[in-house]
This record gives C-alpha cells, sequence and structure tokens, in this order.
C-alpha cells in the first residue's frame, strides 16, 4: 500500500509534468508510437485479410501466419532486431509491428468471410463488379469484426510499446527502466499505472466505436437515440 501511495505521489508532483521527460510527453510519444504501428499493420493486414476473405481462399495461410507471428516472444524479437538494427525506434516498431498484424488480419479475414454469401450473390445479380461488392457490401457489413480486430491490436501494442525504452529514449516504458535502473520503484508503478489508464481509455474508445459500428449494421441510416414512430392507423372507437 506505501508503495502505491508513493506512486500517487510522484503522478502528483508537478516537476514530473513538465520538460521533455514530463507526462504529457511520455504519454504522446507512447500514443504516437501506438498509432504509428497500428496504422502500419493495417496497411499491410487489412487488404489481405479482405482479399482472402472476399475470395474464400488461403484460410489455412491465415492460420498459420497468426499462430506463428503470437509464438514469437516480442521481447526476444526486440532483442535479435536491437542487435541487427541498432539503438532507436526501428527495432520495437518492427517488433511490434509483428505482434499487430495477426489481430488485424484475422480480424479482417474473418469479417468479410462471415457476411453472407446470399447477400454477395445478390450484390452482383443487379450488376455490382467484384470491387463495388468488396467496398459497398462485405466492408460494410464486416466492419464490427474489423474494429474488433483492430481494437485487440490497439491494446496490445500499446501495452507492449513501453519495450520502445529498450533501444530508444521514448514513450512511457522509460519510467520503468528508469525507475528500475535507480530502484525508484514508486517511478516504476506510477509508469504502469499511466500505461494501464491509457490502455484502458483506448479501450473505451474502440469499444464504443465498434459499438456504433454494429448499431449502425443492425439499423442503418437511423439515430439509435430515436425511437420509430408508431405508424398503425388506430382503431376508431
Amino acid at each position: 500500500m506505501s508503495l502505491f501511495l508513493d506512486a500517487l505521489s510522484w503522478l502528483g508532483d508537478g516537476a514530473n509534468w513538465t520538460g521533455p521527460d514530463g507526462v504529457p510527453t511520455r504519454v504522446l510519444q507512447h500514443l504516437a508510437i501506438t498509432a504509428a504501428v497500428v496504422g502500419i499493420s493495417a496497411a499491410v493486414a487489412l487488404p489481405a485479410g479482405v482479399l482472402i476473405g472476399h475470395s474464400r481462399r488461403g484460410a489455412g495461410v491465415v492460420g498459420a501466419l497468426t499462430g506463428a507471428a503470437r509464438a514469437i516472444p516480442t521481447l526476444g524479437l526486440l532483442t535479435m532486431l536491437g542487435l541487427a538494427l541498432g539503438i532507436g525506434l526501428l527495432a520495437p516498431m518492427l517488433a511490434l509491428v509483428v505482434l499487430a498484424i495477426p489481430s488485424v488480419l484475422a480480424g479482417a479475414y474473418a469479417g468479410v468471410q462471415a457476411v453472407d454469401p446470399a447477400t454477395t450473390g445478390a450484390a452482383k445479380a443487379i450488376g455490382m463488379s467484384s470491387r463495388q461488392v468488396v467496398f459497398r457490401v462485405e466492408l460494410p457489413l464486416a466492419s464490427p469484426v474489423i474494429i474488433g480486430g483492430l481494437r485487440a491490436a490497439t491494446l496490445q501494442v500499446v501495452a507492449t510499446a513501453t519495450l520502445a525504452a529498450y533501444t530508444a529514449d521514448f514513450g512511457l516504458g522509460r519510467y520503468l527502466f528508469t525507475g528500475l535502473k535507480s530502484r525508484e520503484y514508486a517511478e516504476m508503478l506510477a509508469g504502469a499505472l499511466l500505461v494501464a489508464v491509457l490502455a484502458l481509455l483506448l479501450e473505451l474508445a474502440l469499444a464504443t466505436a465498434q459499438r456504433q459500428a454494429a448499431v449502425r449494421l443492425a439499423a442503418p441510416g437511423r439515430n439509435p437515440s430515436q425511437r420509430t414512430p408508431d405508424t398503425r392507423e388506430k382503431e376508431p372507437a
């Protein structure tokens, strides 16, 4: 309990909220690397997942890639990349991209593959091209599952991005590594609390986005807060 109070005292110290090592700067750095990694992962995995889901070919490849990538220990991969690439952000970013790709790929594939073939068949029957079917039918219907994959990847990355401080002076992980080195355990715990709070906030934001996507899918073009008016004719008294 005393360590927890010490961590809260550290967070309440105004000196820790200013300068290049202050909490706001570190939080922005942590968000920046998380956004960059998830963006790169989405650019690689989303098209591949959508293509595989649309063609319904290569499901075994998705399973093999996601299983293999998840089996790789991130810290071990980061150490290997750090030795090969040296100090800087490149090594942790590559390691985090490997961590994030499986969730994004699986979400894109599963969402598109789950679309009812009768729906896509009807779209083709009215003259839609394959491109139109993907962008105007499959992607909107798959959006809740796709967002779910991005949500899982984001939470994994924001929690693991502390490892960026292993090879670079970047992000909230500096509080953990600096605290460990100097035995300032209150600083370590404060850094861990900041990462936890950041992860919870991102979880809430992405869960809301996923829920809104599902609501729009269930009732497209209608505000969920508005009730459908009763248009039935009243029977004469």
